[in-house]
């Protein structure tokens, strides 16, 4: 008999990114392959040994916000010992800003979104909202969980990411250095990235400032496929 797999979903933080309808649009597709499903909206769960140990992943949308020490260990010492860590945009890229362990294990920290030019604005949310690509790599069009896909165009937050040589990255994109800008040549970033931690996988995508960007055909295909290729 196949052994139900389980899946912990952790969400909070910042109300803007839409912690609970955003997971709300995947709960259903981890219930539809096999994931009996909690759903936690204090962090603190990491702390539990016994429950982390029976969990085979992680999705966690949980922007900002601060994780204690024991919890922090408990997220650590999971993943390393096989349990899946996943997530898009701010819920796992700009989580926790002054854990350095933290940005450790999951690879790359949001630093910003650019802005629209100065005269295009109106002092709203809509001012980072760009027109721009995300680029599926050589590694990408190889990898499982972006295999077979194209390139897509969004008008959302471009995350601009800080990350380091471990992370597998399977799909970018490049912000441009317009007159507005102080950087002096375009920079490219991860959008899509995966880490190997100990026995673990990590999943990160830059894309899901909004439910309508998670929706979107690709994007969503990309989540859904990383939320399995990370599972234990």
């Amino acid at each position: 008999m196949t052994q139900t797999r389980r899946a912990l979903v952790v969400r909070g933080g910042w109300d803007g990114h839409s912690p609970e309808a955003t997971t709300d649009l995947f709960i259903p597709f981890l219930r539809a392959h096999g994931f009996d499903v909690r759903v936690e909206t204090d962090n603190e769960v990491y702390a539990d040994s016994d429950v982390m140990a029976g969990t085979d992943l992680v999705l966690q949308c949980v922007t900002m916000s601060t994780i204690s020490g024991p919890a922090l260990a408990g997220l650590r010492a999971a993943v390393e010992a096989g349990t899946g860590l996943a997530g898009w945009h701010g819920g796992i890229a700009d989580s926790y800003r002054d854990s350095s362990d933290y940005l450790q294990l999951v690879g790359g920290q949001f630093a910003t979104h650019p802005a629209k030019a100065p005269d295009e604005r109106v002092g709203d949310g809509s001012d980072n909202f760009l027109r721009h690509t995300i680029e599926i790599t050589d590694l990408g069009r190889e990898h499982p969980i972006t295999v077979g896909l194209d390139d897509v165009e969004l008008v959302s937050e471009q995350y601009w990411v800080l990350h380091d040589d471990l992370v597998d990255v399977l799909a970018t994109t490049t912000h441009p250095a317009p007159d507005w800008h102080p950087w002096h040549r375009p920079v490219t970033s991860p959008a899509v990235w995966t880490r190997r931690w100990g026995a673990g996988r990590v999943f990160v995508a830059t894309p899901g400032h909004s439910w309508d960007v998670l929706e979107h055909p690709t994007i969503r295909t990309i989540v859904r496929r990383g939320l399995l290729w990370a599972s234990r």
